[in-house]
């Protein structure tokens, strides 16, 4: 091992276990970032004038939109694993589609089934879409970041091979030191990408319908795209066209949705009240 190899912290997965019934840090994360989420959604909207006069929402709208992210992040989220990342296995096993306990999911997808949510909670409650989509968009990376710290806990999603001196050698990742790429995902996928959209809100993008989502959109594939130079690709795909890999391919759409989202919203007139 190179001398100047870190050690990787020995965490355990499971906080606590109770006979069969276990709690994962990666559960955590996911309760974590939607209670945190759903907390700072709601201080957005008790601030009138960061939306240009009344919030286009309530909070008791928010308070029942929850549930419906909530199902929209954990079904497109491995709806999309599945699809994207490892369709022949669960075409041979399909019983293990259901066992999210067993890992495998996906960030694409869970921003598919977010918008699914978003669309499908707006219409039923007459709530703008954008505008809902925007609040749902400003509060995501705290999630995202969370996410990556409980990937990196247990260990998976490592980087690549790697001399630099805060490389590490990770438990089922082989003998090699590798960059602990889940960390530099936290930093660019979700500190960095919520101080972008923070910004952005206190700067009237709330205003804009559109404009967070859009900013979000295009940010997070940038940040992704930098973090899959330096992140090990999935086993049973490796590299794809050109030496992308599928997290830079589904990254592109992704981004050209959020250019067309911005370019749009900027055509718009501020949101008054």
């Amino acid at each position: 091992m190179p001398y100047l190899v870190l050690p990787f912290p020995a965490f355990d997965p499971v906080i606590v276990s109770i006979g069969p019934f276990a709690i994962r840090w990666y559960a955590l994360a996911y309760i974590g970032g939607i209670l945190l989420g759903w907390l700072y959604a709601r201080a957005l909207i008790r601030t009138g004038q960061l939306w240009g006069g009344k919030p286009p929402l309530t909070l008791l709208d928010l308070d029942d939109f929850v549930l419906w992210v909530t199902l929209g992040i954990i079904l497109g989220g491995r709806l999309g694993y599945v699809l994207f990342y490892n369709p022949a296995h669960f075409a041979a096993h399909p019983l293990e589609i259901v066992q999210l306990w067993k890992g495998g999911m996906s960030f694409h997808g869970g921003f598919l089934g977010c918008v699914a949510a978003v669309a499908l909670f707006g219409c039923k409650r007459k709530i703008p879409i954008l505008s809902l989509g925007d609040l749902t968009c400003a509060a995501g990376p705290i999630g995202i970041f969370l996410g990556r710290l409980a990937n990196f806990i247990n260990g998976e999603l490592w980087g690549r091979a790697s001399d630099v001196p805060w490389a590490m050698v990770f438990p089922g990742g082989g003998p090699l030191p590798r960059h602990p790429s889940q960390l530099y995902e936290a930093a660019l996928e979700g500190l960095l990408l919520f101080i972008i959209l923070g910004l952005l809100v206190r700067r009237g993008g709330l205003q804009r319908p559109g404009l967070v989502i859009g900013a979000f959109a295009l940010c997070y594939g940038v940040a992704r795209m930098i973090s899959e130079f330096f992140r090990e690709p999935d086993a049973q795909l490796g590299f794809l066209w050109g030496g992308l890999t599928m997290g830079m391919l589904l990254s592109i759409p992704l981004m050209l949705f959020g250019i067309i989202l911005i370019a749009m919203a900027l055509k718009r007139k501020p949101r008054k009240a």
